[in-house]
């Protein structure tokens, strides 16, 4: 497979420019034009490396590079920008890019700039085969549920509602993941507290409880779920469907 690149230009001119140039030089390239469309093509696709626009509609370039760090925080990035200032490179290198290039540039040299970074970054084609294969696992698979208008990926412990993600701490994930696995049963807080705090004492409890409050808010915006209390009991995710 040809390594991948994921550009997000909001000028159609450029945009199909550099698509045609880099596909001629051997990359596999996905144009996408705001920063809302982007996020959804890196999350279909994990490309090697992505090539962002700054100033776009719907999600700036800034914006888009923090969530895709959120997901994959090794992914490579090329900021393109027609700002030259000091504080605008030192914003996008601080966000973790790799590079900024300012506008208008060569093709060349914006080539010469991903070829040194997948070098630098260890990236080839025998490295992107091998980790396909182990993301696409049915195992690995088990750990991705879809909850209401949310999917929640455990290994990337993120939450995803439409374009927004939420980064998730171990604790939220290993307790989200145990109420995904038993959706509108009862998990006993015995249960929950020793498979996940490996003790079910009182600090551990009080521990719990917070941590449901979290994942409460993090899951409001989609009112067909509750995380119910069962006085005495546990807990329950519900999910509820309204005709």
């Amino acid at each position: 497979m040809d390594r991948s690149i994921l550009l997000v230009e909001d000028d159609p001119s450029l945009g199909m420019i550099l698509k045609e140039y880099l596909t001629i030089k051997g990359y596999n390239v996905e144009l996408a034009i705001d920063g809302e469309s982007g996020l959804n093509a890196f999350l279909k696709n994990r490309p090697h490396l992505c090539i962002i626009d700054i100033m776009m509609p719907k999600k700036d370039g800034f914006e888009l590079a923090k969530d895709i760090k959120i997901v994959d925080n090794l992914v490579p990035i090329i900021f393109l920008s027609a700002k030259s200032g000091i504080h605008d490179k030192i914003k996008g290198l601080s966000i973790g890019a790799d590079d900024y290039v300012i506008k208008p540039f060569i093709a060349e040299e914006l080539l010469l700039r991903i070829e040194a970074i997948l070098r630098r970054t260890g990236i080839t084609d025998a490295t992107f085969n091998e980790s396909y294969t182990i993301n696409s696992n049915k195992d690995i698979n088990k750990n991705k549920f879809k909850i209401g208008e949310y999917i929640f990926d455990y290994n990337l412990r993120i939450l995803q509602f439409n374009t927004s993600l939420q980064a998730l701490t171990s604790k939220e994930c290993e307790l989200l993941r145990l109420l995904c696995m038993n959706q509108n049963i009862l998990v006993t807080r015995e249960k929950a507290l020793l498979m996940i705090w490996g003790d079910n004492n009182y600090f551990n409890g009080r521990s719990m409880d917070v941590f449901i409050t979290k994942l409460r808010k993090h899951l409001k915006s989609d009112p067909s779920l509750e995380i119910v209390n069962v006085h005495g009991s546990g807990y329950k995710l519900m999910i509820h469907r309204y005709e």
